[in-house]
């Protein structure tokens, strides 16, 4: 007999099974069948159970108990009844598992069509002839949801095994995939009350799943809970949350995420820090992505060639070429080999650096260092031709592609219609409109909103005009990109009354999604037109995208609208989303001009607790928004804080509180701040 530990104050004895069936983790799923799923049907006379549920998930929820043939007593774990329920039988019956044939026993199960016949069909086996390895199997094998549900209730109740967390966990993720979320939170409260302590699998599932359908609020509960239950997280866990915030563009969530992995004392590995680069860089957090380069190899993490290129691409989307050819010789300095996504990138940022023969030199170098060019090395080419006006090599080269069948696409022909806009020969532009048609590749929005700004510059916004329109009336997707450009052709044209008809029917767009219309309509300047939908859409639901959270919020505060930017702030956060360093500057701008210095500091507290990474710029807001309120004795705190933290400009961060002490006509302590930093000598 073997004791096992339940609970601080009780200790139960477990029926003997062979040691592997709980040294081994869960048993993964052995085959996966298209199950179509058969609803059990319930007694009418059953009475569904109440039960608690962890008040940092959710209240309460009978949902499961419709499962359950008899109710759970309310009893205690270590209560009289079920500790003789669970109590190891003297003689222990003989395992029957190799001579049941797992699939036959699925095959029949799978015939069963309410719970008492699958309890008649498992009743031979009542005596727990089976041993709890083979139960947990054949759950995993088992792809109904509610089949899976009705075998624990007969495991636990009919054949009264002792509670396995291997079990529950099997049927834990049966449950989550068929998004049966209410009934999964009544499996986690049972463990509890069957004195199951839930493991990292039970936590890591029911985080996994939830942040998968974008529950994220839902999620971190789950990840409060286990941190709370001293239930360790391991770096799978915290990756699989940190790429599905990147993927939802929640990037303040993934970096509170990544903060968590550190201070859990979980070493990141390779693609973990490579993914916070990524998170860093769509956060606009550039230093920060930076110093992980430095990090990396603090921790004997090298960086390799996705981590270069990951940086290179955030400079470049950010157009900061000049720090991406610093990465590039760092990496080439390092003797970190370069792949076909370096090569194309830095073919862009040589181009965009008037670096035109570099690019050609880098493009004409790659075969000889083993690395072939693709489709967009070629089109990226181009584009550097064309911005460097080379117009004859674009040309050959566009056509030594079609020789030497090499790959062309939309891209490549967007690229030579815009190049031929650029020396006005709009015939031969319109001509390639055609030419991509008979290849059989289809135009899209770019290729359209180029046409229609080289005839709108050619004089022609009839024909620009009956493309719009005709576009509109055949179905063809209008994105932000061409919408804009035809109310832009208007306004070139002084048909100013045509521009604002377009504006005013995105009000109620039809053949546009009401976030693309927001997003236009924002980039307008058009603030109620924006307003009226975006509030139309969040109530309907349809604002999924954070960035049009962002780009509200960015016009309201640019036309000094501070409660609408507090108002779809409010409505960001209820949606579930952590606002980014840029929102979170604006917000804590307009609370300040709303006089609101308490919300203010609320969020920046709040914001910082959960790991947010803040460029200086919003540290500095914040103590700026002290000395308004003339609490010195925050700014001062925040500015020690902040003074000893390596990463702050030390520079900017003395000048900012001496120009705040001097506002506030504190002379001396102006004057004390500006000597701290001369005595040491230097302003970095």
């Amino acid at each position: 007999m073997c004791a096992v530990s339940f609970s601080p104050a009780t200790s139960m004895q477990l029926d003997s099974f062979p040691s592997s069936s709980f040294s081994v983790p869960f048993l993964p799923l052995i085959r996966t069948n298209n199950y179509a799923t058969i609803p059990f049907k319930k007694k009418s006379k059953r009475k569904p159970r109440t039960r608690l549920l962890l008040i940092a998930v959710s209240a309460s929820s009978t949902a499961k108990d419709v499962w359950r043939k008899n109710p759970l007593h309310k009893t205690t774990p270590s209560s009289p009844s079920q500790h003789h329920r669970y109590t190891r039988r003297k003689h222990e019956p003989v395992h029957l598992d190799h001579s049941v044939d797992m699939d036959e026993l699925l095959d029949s199960m799978g015939q069963t069509q309410n719970e008492q016949e699958l309890y008649a069909l498992m009743s031979p086996y009542k005596g727990r002839q089976l041993s709890i390895r083979f139960m947990v199997s054949l759950l995993s094998r088992e792809p109904d949801w509610q089949r899976s549900l009705a075998l624990l209730d007969w495991i636990n109740e009919e054949a009264s095994y002792s509670p396995s967390v291997f079990a529950y966990n099997v049927v834990m993720r049966n449950v989550l995939r068929a998004k049966q979320w209410e009934i999964a939170r009544g499996l986690f409260d049972e463990m509890r009350q069957r004195a199951l302590a839930p493991d990292r699998y039970t936590y890591s599932t029911l985080i996994t799943y939830f942040g998968k359908e974008g529950m994220f609020d839902r999620a971190l509960a789950w990840l409060q809970q286990m941190e709370q239950d001293r239930v360790s997280g391991d770096l799978v866990l915290y990756s699989n949350l940190i790429e599905l915030s990147r993927k939802l563009c929640d990037y303040s969530k993934a970096i509170s995420i990544f903060s968590r992995l550190k201070s859990s004392g979980i070493v990141p590995d390779l693609v973990a820090y490579n993914s916070m680069i990524n998170v860093f860089g769509k956060a606009k957090l550039f230093r920060e992505a930076r110093l992980l380069i430095k990090e990396m190899r603090e921790v004997s993490v090298l960086p390799d060639t996705v981590s270069y290129s990951t940086l290179l691409t955030m400079y470049v989307e950010n157009q900061k070429f000049v720090e991406a050819l610093s990465v590039f010789s760092e990496m080439n300095e390092v003797k970190c080999s370069l792949d076909l996504t370096t090569c194309n990138i830095m073919i862009d940022v040589y181009g965009q650096l008037d670096m035109a023969k570099e690019a050609d030199r880098l493009f004409w170098s790659m075969r000889k260092m083993g690395i072939e060019p693709n489709v967009v090395s070629y089109n990226t080419l181009l584009r550097v031709y064309g911005q460097a006006e080379l117009f004859g090599e674009a040309i050959h080269l566009f056509r030594l592609m079609q020789r030497k069948d090499i790959e062309q696409n939309v891209v490549t022909y967007n690229t030579m219609i815009k190049i031929y806009g650029m020396t006005l020969e709009h015939e031969k532009a319109t001509n390639l409109v055609q030419e991509m048609q008979n290849r059989g590749i289809e135009p899209n929005a770019i290729t359209y909103s180029t046409i229609i700004s080289i005839w709108d510059k050619a004089g022609k916004l009839d024909r620009a005009a009956m493309l719009f329109q005709k576009l509109r009336s055949s179905g063809v997707e209008i994105d932000q990109i061409l919408y804009q450009t035809m109310i832009v052709a208007y306004e070139r044209a002084g048909l100013v009354a045509h521009a604002k008809r377009l504006l005013h029917e995105l009000k109620r767009p039809y053949n546009i999604p009401r976030e693309t219309a927001i997003t236009i309509l924002a980039g307008a300047g058009r603030i109620e037109e924006a307003m009226w939908v975006f509030r139309q859409a969040f109530d309907a639901g349809e604002v999924k995208d954070i960035s049009v959270f962002g780009c509200m919020i960015g016009l309201f505060s640019r036309n000094r609208k501070h409660t609408n930017v507090i108002e779809v702030f409010e409505k960001m956060r209820t949606a579930g989303y952590f606002p980014d360093s840029n929102v979170i500057a604006l917000v804590l701008n307009a609370y300040g001009k709303l006089r609101e210095f308490e919300k203010a500091d609320a969020i920046y507290r709040e914001m910082q607790e959960e790991g947010c990474v803040f460029p200086d710029e919003v540290h500095f807001q914040m103590l700026s928004l002290y000395g308004a309120r003339k609490d010195f004795k925050m700014v001062e705190s925040l500015f020690e804080k902040l003074d000893s933290d390596p990463n702050i400009n030390k520079k900017e961060l003395h000048l900012v509180v001496a120009s705040i002490y001097e506002r506030a006509n504190r002379l001396n302590d102006a004057s004390r701040i500006m000597n701290k930093i001369n005595e040491r000598g230097t302003w970095t």
